[in-house]
């Protein structure tokens, strides 16, 4: 199942402090299949971001069936390394 990862458009920075990086890096450690939608840098333009996701905060997880998945960037890195990004929140 390929997701679409919803994220700010400064794909070179890569450190653990950066919290799209660090959701990119756990799919990619996971071997999960995604698509970098590059988003807007600046929150007045993310109108789109908060009309999928009702916040205009990245990083967002789109599934296959337009549900979407928005936490705390070390939340949902420890989710995806835990194996239950698929499985129902709860």
């Amino acid at each position: 199942m390929t997701v679409k990862l919803h994220r700010c458009p400064l794909i070179f920075v890569k450190n653990e402090g950066h919290p799209c990086w660090k959701v990119q890096k756990a799919l990619e450690d996971a071997g999960i299949e995604y698509e970098v939608v590059k988003e807007s840098l600046w929150p007045w333009s993310r109108g789109e971001m908060e009309r999928l996701s009702g916040q205009k905060k990245y990083p967002v997880i789109e599934f296959e069936d337009g549900t979407v998945y928005r936490d705390e960037s070390k939340a949902m890195a420890e989710r995806i390394k835990a194996g239950q990004l698929f499985a129902p929140k709860g």
